[in-house]
């Protein structure tokens, strides 16, 4: 019984141990080793600095197979990204927190002037909203601009 069990342990970890080889010799082995890791904080840094790259590239790349001066397009393109720019709407500010309890109490009020809430329902609500009880945005557990 105790070899039984002994060699299915032994079969087991044989068997993980060639899947994790198998799956960690092809990793490593396309690893690129030429430059190590930045951290977090320097992609950041290098995120723009990669964006113009790749740019540059597409820009020269684009311009050798129409056959133009790279600067021409690269020119066109800042004037097409300038222009998509202008034409985006500004996101709305989100409402404070003082205009988002008016809302509610005005809800509220409502709910209890058709008759679906009482008074004491509705005061109950809105402590439970001013104590941060909700969830909401800036609060945990909050969903943030999508709301519920």
């Amino acid at each position: 019984m105790i070899r039984t069990t002994r060699k299915r342990l032994l079969v087991g970890l044989a068997a993980a141990g060639v899947l994790t080889v198998g799956i960690a010799a092809p990793t490593v082995a396309l690893a690129d080793d030429k430059s190590p890791s930045p951290s977090s904080s320097a992609r950041t840094d290098q995120g723009g600095d990669r964006h113009a790259e790749r740019q540059a590239e597409f820009a020269e790349s684009l311009a050798k197979e129409l056959g133009v001066p790279a600067d021409k397009v690269t020119a066109a393109l800042e004037k097409l990204r300038e222009q998509r720019q202008a034409d985006r709407p500004e996101r709305p500010t989100p409402p404070s927190a003082q205009d988002r309890q008016a809302a509610l109490k005005e809800r509220l009020d409502q709910a209890v002037k058709d008759g679906k809430l009482t008074q004491e329902q509705a005061d109950a609500v809105l402590k439970a909203a001013e104590a941060g009880v909700f969830p909401g945005p800036g609060r945990p557990g909050g969903m943030g601009h999508r709301g519920w």
